[in-house]
């Protein structure tokens, strides 16, 4: 899953590689080897980071709502969204023809102008 998410990483912010291995390691070091973690115990800069990488359908979150004492409580859950994490991971970038543009002008547009010189 490692090499995936880096991978994922790379292609999903145009990171470079080593970057995207080192935010990697981060993200693994927050979830500690769990599927899934307690937003509670996690500091406010991983959560800035993992909001940006559930934006990005990286990680998903979860809500549990339950009553204890007479009052509703709310706990939010972190987890990889596995699926679109392989999906970015495995999405090959192409190159963008910068005269793609020329394609797209009619063959007879070419013609009338070279006939106007």
């Amino acid at each position: 899953m490692k090499r995936l998410l880096a991978k994922a990483l790379k292609n999903a912010f145009n990171m470079t590689k080593e970057d995207a291995i080192a935010l990697t390691k981060t993200v693994e070091e927050v979830f500690d080897g769990n599927e899934e973690i307690e937003d509670m115990n996690i500091d406010k800069y991983a959560r800035s980071l993992f909001i940006e990488l559930q934006r990005e359908k990286l990680l998903k979150i979860r809500r549990e709502e339950y009553k204890e004492q007479g009052k509703f409580i709310r706990k939010y859950f972190w987890s990889f969204n596995n699926n679109k994490i392989r999906e970015e991971a495995n999405k090959v970038k192409t190159v963008e023809d910068k005269y793609e543009i020329y394609k797209k002008i009619p063959k007879n547009a070419w013609l009338i102008r070279a006939n106007c010189s």
